[in-house]
């Protein structure tokens, strides 16, 4: 069968039809690359009364200290307003704040304009959270992370729509469709793959009936998973591209620069190397990825509010992250994408008439999700 167009590749949004906009925190400082400073912040928050705790609070439209909201799903923290509230910081939870770049989070709806609960009620390990980019050719059209993805403008495309890993977000009768046009076995996670790999411009996502094509798709695929989600075993390049720190680093280095000739990330004094061009290069959203980590953990807050509050001098846990981001970004950067010659045998109109599109308009709404209460504003049980 020869290939067809991209022009009549089915589009994302149709294989994938629940689709979540990213949650609006409206503030700062309930996130931060490290956990210690955001139980600080929030202890300060606690201490300051009156006038002073809503200039800290920093309040908008949607969050005041008077809100009532309620927990989070499958968060314990307290649902008094918080002109009032005391006891300890809700644990704080792992995120992806900006692309490659993983820090954590105050999981309290009361700190958080729109908190996107549908999103909270499916996130578990069996989770994958698919991200939408902004791109111009330059890096991943789509990111993918196990961890709640705070990352603006793009929508959050779950691949399960319910907790466990069931119930997959793609349009009902694809899976069958694919396994018997391929002649073999399809996941759910095989079509994430394929999808991070064979994406186009316009989010269309051309797909094949040649099962050698979609075992190199769904191989490459798999890896660009792993490296983006980081949940596995540790990735390493070989030996002698493995980045090291040659130099210590400052206590509070300020300027990020790199020596393309010697190979080396330069951290004030400090020295990383070997950086691989390709991992300084690497961009996300039209955005250097590594420049935008470094300037998340040294840009100057605003003195006398909540962010300022930051580690004193740099945590060798950050430079541990530097190194691990260094490696994934060369890594998926050595990934081949598919070619675009003959990835789209299986057309949109191809899946009309198999009747797989058009997806139901239920399919594009969450699912019912609930099996237990959860608690909503001042201590009563939303009703569900």
């Amino acid at each position: 069968m020869p290939s067809v167009t991209h022009d009549d590749a089915p589009l994302l949004a149709d294989l994938m039809p629940w689709s979540v906009a990213p949650p609006r925190l409206g503030r700062g400082w309930p996130t931060g690359p490290d956990a210690a400073s955001l139980r600080a912040r929030w202890d300060a928050l606690l201490k300051a009364e009156g006038p002073d705790r809503e200039a800290l609070f920093e309040p908008t439209r949607s969050r005041t200290l008077c809100s009532a909201v309620g927990q989070l799903p499958g968060r314990t923290g307290g649902t008094e307003k918080l002109a009032r509230a005391s006891g300890p910081c809700p644990e704080p939870v792992r995120v992806l704040a900006a692309p490659f770049d993983e820090q954590w989070l105050i999981p309290d709806q009361r700190l958080i304009d729109a908190a996107r609960p549908e999103l909270w009620r499916v996130a578990d390990e069996e989770q994958v959270f698919v991200v939408e980019t902004p791109t111009d050719n330059q890096g991943p059209r789509l990111l993918a992370t196990s961890l709640l993805p705070l990352l603006r403008p793009g929508r959050v495309r779950p691949l399960y729509r319910r907790p466990g890993g069931t119930e997959p977000n793609l349009a009902p009768g694809l899976l069958e469709h694919l396994s018997s046009r391929l002649g073999i076995p399809v996941a759910p996670l095989d079509v994430l793959a394929w999808t991070v790999t064979a994406i186009r411009p316009g989010l269309a996502v051309p797909l094949t009936d040649d099962p050698d094509l979609w075992a190199r798709g769904v191989e490459s695929g798999r890896r660009a998973l792993w490296l983006m989600r980081r949940d596995g075993d540790r990735p390493k390049l070989p030996g002698g591209r493995r980045p090291y720190v040659r130099a210590p680093l400052p206590s509070r280095p300020l300027v990020l620069d790199y020596d393309r000739d010697e190979e080396a990330l330069l951290l004030d004094e400090g020295r990383v190397s070997p950086v691989p061009p390709e991992a300084w290069d690497f961009e996300a959203g039209g955005v250097r990825v590594l420049e935008q980590w470094f300037a998340a953990r040294v840009a100057e807050p605003e003195p006398g509010t909540l962010s300022a509050i930051r580690p004193a001098t740099w945590p060798q846990a950050w430079t541990s992250e530097l190194l691990e981001l260094i490696t994934v970004l060369a890594l998926l950067a050595d990934l081949q994408p598919l070619e675009d010659e003959s990835t789209s045998r299986i057309s949109a109109s191809d899946l009309r008439e198999a009747g797989v599109l058009p997806v139901p308009e239920s399919a594009r709404k969450p699912a019912s999700v609930f099996d237990h209460h959860e608690e909503g504003p001042e201590g009563q049980f939303a009703l569900l």
